[in-house]
């Protein structure tokens, strides 16, 4: 199977950038996107599985890969949840699927957002992992946007290997994560 495209860039020219930037000697110890894990959660479960359903098919079209549905750890009477309904849905990508998700995130799905000006460069974790919440899910083009009842939103983390938010965010933004401009 030939290398996605964003990888083939990675391994090429990226893994160069940051070995000089950041005064790396050994190419292992390199930053790396380890995994993609893409969350919905859903309250209206709980009363409509049908509806969970839906955001699973959706999930299901835009990753390539089945989600995995998510149950409530512990009951909590005020929103009528019990421990073990399921609630959510989650999928990771790794390799050539995550590889693939992230080009087409990147090129595709981000420009459509309305009134695009880049993604917030605030939200790492301190570990070097980086996740953006999306309000809705029609941003991507394998959603038919005539055949949805409802637009739901998503978490997506970025999983790497970087020891520092300063390395995380470097190698995403060599990657094309299109961050807005800091104002220094």
């Amino acid at each position: 199977m030939a290398d996605a495209r964003l990888y083939s860039l990675y391994k090429d020219e990226v893994v160069s950038k940051l070995m000089s930037e950041f005064g790396i000697t050994n190419v292992m110890a390199v930053p790396k996107l380890e995994k993609i894990t893409i969350n919905v959660g859903v309250g209206e479960a709980v009363a409509d599985r049908k509806r969970l359903d839906d955001i699973a098919t959706s999930l299901g079209q835009i990753t390539g890969q089945r989600p995995v549905l998510t149950k409530a750890r512990k009951s909590i009477s005020n929103f009528k949840l019990r421990e073990g309904m399921p609630i959510g849905a989650k999928v990771t990508l790794r390799k050539a699927m995550m590889w693939e998700f992230l080009d087409r995130f990147v090129t595709l799905a981000l420009p459509r957002t309305r009134d695009f000006q880049g993604v917030p460069d605030k939200s790492f974790d301190g570990r070097g992992n980086y996740t953006i919440g999306l309000k809705e899910h029609s941003i991507f083009p394998e959603i038919d946007t005539d055949k949805i009842d409802r637009i739901h939103g998503m978490d997506i983390t970025f999983v790497t290997t970087a020891k520092t938010d300063e390395q995380a965010y470097a190698l995403l933004k060599h990657l094309g994560m299109p961050f807005k401009k800091r104002n220094n």
